[in-house]
């Protein structure tokens, strides 16, 4: 049972990753039709990321209250209900007003999952699971690829999508009785006094600086993902299918790493998959800094997503050891706010600060990144050392 548990949560990452890239992938036949500008995809995006950061600050009332497996149904029906309005729309406002309910359901599932696993099963799950998400992340562009393929249709791209993730509604309504393996009907009993706010959560020693890393580490995963094609153009004078060809080993190294990461992490403990991962990421930035040869800067950026890739997942699943399975869901709620908040601000800050300076910029402020990362991460474990040496 628990097994076919764990499968179906593999299966709601893939629904989350889904609808992540398809605006990008459909805007530039979508807006015309539409009657939009190229900038306005700007302000769809940051509604969506806007309801993403305030339902992860919610994540753990909504977990306590509903409990784990109807905060993923409906999460995942809000984002459903969503593209299929997406499909549907005509007007740029209602993608505006379409974009909350998308929001608000990636940011509930992202967390609840998360906290889920990491209370229940092993940390290579963990690690998996955001394989899986990266698997929905690439499937998606995929399906409007098709789409826009066969007559420029990007509402079949986004009705497939929304067909896809109906499915996976209706798993999750039939498995609504499997979630209580582990839970047990605790959370939905419904006690408010056991639910820890994020205020308390804040003041407890190291959230802080947990929260710093993965700002730090998810701003910069987004905005490697979005500037080094550039980067790569600017600086070594290549043509831009190349440019993306090279800026893709990025990704595959993040899918690799966390599969590989995942092995590893029977014999390697979350600390040290985040410590050595930062420090991976880190000698990569460092060659891509380098004035060297494009295959060698296209190496050194596979090695970056290989580095970067456990920290999000051994981040979030290190969190109830670290702050106590009580404080688990409002703290991974908490650094779920920060991920998102960092993904929407830094690739801005940084396309700024690259326009205005240059675009070799670019691996320098994601250096500074991975170190700010790694510095509050071993904060964090030695305040939680601390913690558990005063605290016996």
């Amino acid at each position: 049972m628990a097994t076919l548990l764990l499968l179906i949560i593999y299966l709601a990452f893939i629904g989350l990753g889904l609808p992540d890239a398809l605006l990008g992938s459909a805007w530039s036949i979508m807006k015309h039709d539409i009657g939009a500008t190229t900038e306005m995809a700007g302000y769809i995006s940051l509604t969506v990321s806007f309801c993403t950061v305030i339902s992860s600050l919610f994540a753990s009332r909504l977990l306590h209250r509903f409990g784990t497996g109807k905060v993923t149904l409906f999460s995942i029906l809000s984002t459903t209900i969503a593209l299929l309005g997406f499909s549907l729309s005509n007007e740029f406002l209602f993608f505006i007003l379409l974009a909350i309910p998308l929001g608000l359901g990636a940011g509930s599932v992202d967390a609840a999952l998360s906290n889920y696993v990491a209370l229940h099963f092993k940390a290579k799950h963990m690690s998996w699971l955001h394989c899986f998400w990266g698997i929905g992340a690439m499937t998606g562009p995929i399906v409007m690829s098709f789409s826009l393929d066969n007559g420029n249709n990007w509402r079949a791209g986004y009705l497939t999508i929304g067909i896809i993730l109906t499915a996976i509604v209706v798993i999750l309504l039939a498995s609504l009785s499997l979630w209580r393996v582990f839970e047990n009907g605790k959370i939905e009993e419904g006690d408010e006094k056991k639910l820890l706010s994020n205020r308390e959560a804040l003041r407890i020693r190291g959230v802080k600086m947990s929260m710093v890393s993965m700002l730090c580490y998810n701003g910069s995963e987004t905005a490697a993902g979005l500037w080094m094609a550039s980067f790569f153009i600017a600086s070594k004078g290549i043509s831009p299918g190349t440019a993306a060809a090279c800026s893709s080993l990025f990704y595959i190294g993040i899918i690799i790493g966390r599969i590989v990461s995942g092995f590893l992490s029977t014999k390697v403990s979350s600390k040290s998959l985040i410590r050595y991962g930062g420090l991976v990421g880190c000698a990569g930035l460092v060659i891509l800094i380098l004035p060297l040869p494009i295959w060698v800067a296209a190496g050194a950026l596979f090695i970056v997503g290989l580095g970067g890739a456990p920290i999000y997942p051994s981040i979030v699943h290190a969190t109830p050891e670290r702050f106590g399975e009580k404080a688990s869901s409002s703290v991974i709620g908490l650094e779920m706010a920060s991920a998102y908040t960092g993904s929407t601000l830094i690739p801005l800050i940084m396309g700024i600060i690259a326009s205005q300076f240059g675009m070799f910029m670019v691996p320098l402020i994601l250096l500074l990144l991975f170190g700010i990362m790694f510095v509050a991460s071993e904060m964090v474990n030695r305040s939680t050392y601390t913690k558990r040496t005063l605290n016996p």
